[in-house]
């Protein structure tokens, strides 16, 4: 009896476990803009040629490299970096390149700042030429529809392997 109570006991905890770890691999982005969402541009050619993919909605994540408000919305500027599986930026110094974020209304740069992470769901506009530092530099230009803000202190995931090259 003791033997099949220590059994169950094991299998309670592993399918517990199993069960906490549902819900923290949802996307970021709702399943609703997902489906609008064009999987079959890549990314390099998105930021090489913006005007091609007009209209398209498209994911992407960085880092914020600044933010301001005006008449027209919150402009975010942003760092691009690679996805995982839940829409949340890697934290890694690989780049295709730059992204220029309007969202429709007030965010508060504060909280909207440089360093934190960022996912936007959103359409591409094309390009917008603008100074950065001693250059004119031409960003991807996208209109928002959903942004998700990583949160202060919240790890990105946590990466473990069964075999060889396997993560969850």
């Amino acid at each position: 009896m003791r033997f099949r109570y220590n059994k169950l006991m094991k299998l309670f905890i592993i399918v517990s476990i199993l069960l906490s770890l549902v819900p923290g691999c949802a996307h970021v982005v709702s399943d609703d803009l997902r489906r609008q969402v064009n999987e079959g541009i890549p990314v390099a050619s998105l930021f090489e040629n913006p005007e091609d993919y007009k209209g398209e909605i498209v994911v992407l994540g960085g880092a914020i490299a600044g933010s301001r408000n005006t008449n027209e919305g919150t402009y975010i500027e942003v760092v691009e970096k690679e996805l995982d599986y839940q829409g949340r930026p890697k934290y890694s110094d690989e780049t295709h390149g730059r992204f220029i974020v309007l969202h429709d209304g007030f965010l508060d740069t504060a909280i909207f700042s440089t360093g934190r992470y960022i996912t936007v769901a959103g359409e591409v506009i094309g390009k917008r030429i603008q100074p950065l530092g001693e250059i004119n530099y031409s960003y991807l230009f996208i209109k928002s529809r959903e942004l998700y803000l990583v949160q202060p202190g919240e790890r990105f995931p946590v990466q473990f392997g069964i075999g060889i090259w396997h993560t969850f």
